[in-house]
């Protein structure tokens, strides 16, 4: 199976500033978020990755060069993985937009959200660019390989909630805070998710174990009453 672990951007300015930065350039990690990405980048130095991939905005390049130090490996960018685009409601405090009308639309049933404006995009349309990314890039890194993806928030929270079989109007219901990371592993049938919003557990598991002879294909199936888990 191949597994992505989706990672989003550290805080930023933006972050700890309650403004919607959505495309805006030049968004970076503040200090905090610096200290962030370095600790992440430190935590995941030993799990072999197929590639790093990113969102082209700076504040996750910045988080995508700090996960490949050290590594024989180039970031890539993607603008599928790129932002949602807010359209008018980029740059405009949240607590303006809160008072909007499509606020609740947004909230409540956010299949249904557009956003204004001729940059604006559908949040099913960011889901499904998202989505299909992370699909192109599984079928290209191979089944046996472990990727990385830097998005941001609604993007990943929008690539999870496909990958659990929810209908995007529940996908308010995750969180995604900076710098952490979900996993998601693909096979034939049906995704498997690991983790959500993990900022600091172990991730001794997601080390493939040694090859050994021919490998066996990955299970599609389930495992009844919830199995062992990762071996100790």
């Amino acid at each position: 199976m191949t597994t992505v672990i989706l990672l989003r951007h550290g805080r930023t300015t933006a972050n700890t500033g309650g403004v919607l930065a959505g495309w805006t350039p030049g968004v970076q990690l503040d200090e905090t978020g610096q200290a962030q990405v370095r600790a992440v980048g430190e935590r995941l130095a030993k799990v072999p990755l197929a590639a790093v991939v990113s969102s082209p905005l700076e504040r996750c390049r910045q988080t995508a060069a700090a996960v490949g130090a050290g590594r024989d490996l180039e970031p890539q960018t993607d603008d599928r993985l790129g932002e949602a685009r807010y359209g008018d409601w980029t740059g405009r405090a949240i607590k303006e937009l809160a008072k909007e009308p499509l606020w609740k639309v947004v909230q409540q049933h956010p299949s249904a959200a557009v956003f204004p404006g001729p940059e604006g995009e559908g949040l099913a349309q960011t889901q499904a660019r998202a989505v299909a990314a992370v699909r192109e890039w599984n079928a290209r890194l191979g089944p046996d390989a472990v990727w990385l993806a830097c998005s941001h928030g609604d993007v990943i929270k929008a690539i999870l909630a496909d990958a659990l079989g929810l209908h995007l109007d529940s996908f308010q219901r995750i969180v995604v805070d900076p710098a952490s990371i979900s996993v998601v592993s693909y096979t034939d049938t049906r995704p498997f998710v690991a983790r959500v919003n993990d900022t600091g557990g172990d991730v001794s598991a997601l080390i493939p174990p040694p090859r050994k002879g021919r490998r066996r294909k990955a299970s599609s199936d389930a495992v009844v009453g919830g199995g062992a888990g990762a071996p100790a």
